[in-house]
């Protein structure tokens, strides 16, 4: 029998993420990647490549994400709530962090620590303002890939205000902002900025 390693899965609406600890809880391994709404096959393939890189390996497995409790119910991986796992996280890895922001694809949490207190958690899962797929819609409002609005926003002069409540006004927004010329760098800060002030 091999070491005895830990593997965390999270299964989000958009994305998957699989993370190998080792004996020691020391991350020796890490992946992510979008599963475009085929949530089994890419965490097939995230496994294989575990697979490929620690042969002779046992593991135990934890999952998380909105996508991850149906795995739990399929299979009976054990289950823990994401504003859980990422608490727990912290609280084993840095005890400087004060505060987390996870944008998500369908929401947004926001985790206070305050040591030796239970940490403040809030989440907007109400609508897709100021998430994942708000980023993902303005994306494709700007003729952008998703992963060029930073580099965008890197080069932006100027924040415009845009409607992050709700995707349809936002929308509206930043379509009001190209029709009037706007740079599309000031367009994808003005999009950040959007999400932070959610």
């Amino acid at each position: 029998m091999g070491n005895m390693y830990s593997i965390g899965i999270d299964l989000g609406s958009t994305t998957a993420k699989i993370a190998v600890f080792d004996e020691d809880k020391k991350m020796v391994y890490s992946d992510y990647v979008r599963h475009k709404a085929d949530v089994r096959r890419t965490l097939i393939g995230l496994l294989r490549k575990v697979e490929g890189k620690f042969a002779d390996t046992v593991f135990d497995f934890v999952v998380t994400g909105s996508a991850g409790l149906g795995l739990h119910e399929r299979i009976g991986i054990p289950f823990v709530q994401e504003l859980i796992a990422v608490s727990d996280f912290v609280k084993y890895t840095d005890q400087k962090v004060k505060s987390i922001i996870d944008i998500g694809g369908e929401d947004s949490k926001l985790i206070f620590f305050d040591r030796g207190k239970m940490p403040l958690m809030r989440m907007n899962g109400n609508c897709a303002g100021g998430t994942g797929a708000f980023i993902d819609q303005m994306a494709v409002v700007l003729g952008v890939e998703v992963g060029e609005l930073d580099s965008l926003a890197a080069g932006a002069e100027h924040v415009y205000p845009i409607a992050s409540r709700c995707g349809v006004f936002s929308k509206t927004d930043v379509q009001n902002l190209i029709a009037k010329g706007a740079a599309k760098q000031d367009i994808a800060a003005s999009v950040f900025n959007a999400v932070a002030l959610q």
